[in-house]
């Protein structure tokens, strides 16, 4: 029983993702330790989002990321119910529903070319903030 409430509860992640509009999905294969930045824009503010991975053991990829000065290491596991992480890019304000975020998606390792596979996903219904991938480094 226990068992299927864990599938049911992935199987409502899977379709709550595909039912989600999100405005841009940015596909991209990091290295070990190639650094991945997104410069937000909102207002007056300008962000910086980073992230990079440093090590995969046992299907884990240990992620680490920082936005406005909050850092975080997420262990994520593809094709699981763990294999994402949001990222709020507003702060809290009176409509805390429509936050636009970043859900970080880690999809497959590829063993040959020692990479991890990633999907960017913005989530924007408002069109609030403005994204610019910077260069990797």
């Amino acid at each position: 029983m226990r068992h299927l409430g864990l599938l049911f509860l992935s199987f409502l992640f899977a379709f709550s993702l595909q039912g989600a509009d999100f405005r841009e999905v940015y596909e991209l294969s990091l290295k070990k330790d190639e650094q991945k930045k997104f410069l937000v824009k909102y207002g007056k503010y300008e962000r910086l989002f980073t992230f990079r991975w440093t090590l995969y053991v046992n299907d884990g990829l240990v992620v680490l990321h920082s936005y406005d000065r909050a850092v975080g290491q997420t262990v994520l596991y593809a094709k699981n119910k763990n294999s994402a992480f949001r990222v709020m890019l507003q702060s809290k304000g009176i409509d805390t529903r429509f936050r636009p975020y970043f859900l970080v998606m880690f999809k497959e390792f590829d063993y040959v070319t020692n990479s991890a596979k990633f999907d960017i996903m913005l989530w924007d219904e408002k069109m609030s903030v403005d994204i610019q991938e910077l260069k990797n480094g």
